[in-house]
């Protein structure tokens, strides 16, 4: 597959709110990935043992830095070192892949990346029913990227798509998290629609998304970890956004007297 956007790619990305680009990753830092995080397996996970990879974990456990909750072990110690944020957020292939998204010049430089986020095999459980949710932290474009091969069912990042279109507008600011009353009610009306696309893939492959686009981590139906990593790509003009809001929420009781002391 081509190492860049094509226009026809760019347009269902604008109306699908997400794009799927394979065989992206390389090899030898994927393999870096896949085994930090095999050397460094939270009880009860061991890796000889298949038997164990099997969620959910008993209870959340764990600090920021590796964090265990029912089927998801997201390890994000290893996302501020240098060649993690090389398999993903610098790559050059995958940095000219999001300036034809966002434009040239225009991405804030990376200084981490989430980490490895892990999904355990759900085994024989009962199938819980999908939800998306929306991320709430201000960022516009997010990706995906697959160290192993992950299959159908196999718990690959999971999207609603063109839901983009309608959360965008749930929001009442565009980056911070600020929902409106409709929020609610579109996302139940997402959920029971369904219509959910499993993005699965191999090993290299990455998926863009957009940063309101509803969204889930699939079912893992298989018996494998599924393992991949994650970042949030910023333009330079959120930086300025993320001041000005946080601004605003501070000085926020001070306008208010101001807007008072002038009626």
């Amino acid at each position: 597959m081509s190492k860049t956007v094509s226009p026809e790619q760019v347009n269902f990305f604008k109306e699908n709110g997400y794009l799927i680009k394979r065989d992206v990753l390389k090899a030898e830092l994927m393999a870096r990935a896949r085994q930090r995080m095999w050397d460094n397996l939270p009880p009860p996970l061991v890796r000889d043992k298949p038997e164990t990879w099997v969620g959910p974990f008993a209870d959340p456990a764990g600090d920021r830095s590796s964090h265990r909750r029912n089927f998801v072990w997201n390890y994000r110690e290893p996302g501020d070192e240098d060649w993690m944020v090389r398999l993903l957020a610098t790559d050059p292939i995958i940095w000219r892949m999001v300036e034809e998204l966002l434009g040239v010049g225009m991405i804030e430089q990376p200084e981490r990346i989430r980490g490895i986020y892990c999904v355990l095999s759900e085994g024989v459980a009962p199938v819980r029913p999908m939800t998306c949710h929306v991320d709430a932290h201000p960022f516009h474009l997010g990706v995906v990227g697959y160290i192993d091969d992950v299959g159908p069912k196999g718990g690959g990042f999971t999207v609603w798509p063109e839901s983009h279109k309608t959360f965008y507008y749930d929001f009442t600011s565009q980056y911070a998290n600020e929902q409106s009353e409709s929020f609610n009610v579109h996302r139940a009306e997402f959920d029971k629609k369904g219509g959910y696309v499993d993005c699965y893939g191999q090993a290299g492959d990455i998926v863009f998304w957009h940063h309101r686009i509803g969204h889930s981590v699939g079912h893992n139906r298989s018996k494998r970890i599924r393992q991949a990593v994650l970042y949030d790509f910023k333009k330079r003009d959120l930086i300025e956004s993320e001041i000005f809001i946080l601004f605003k929420l501070i000085l926020s009781p001070v306008l208010c007297v101001s807007e008072t002391n002038r009626n």
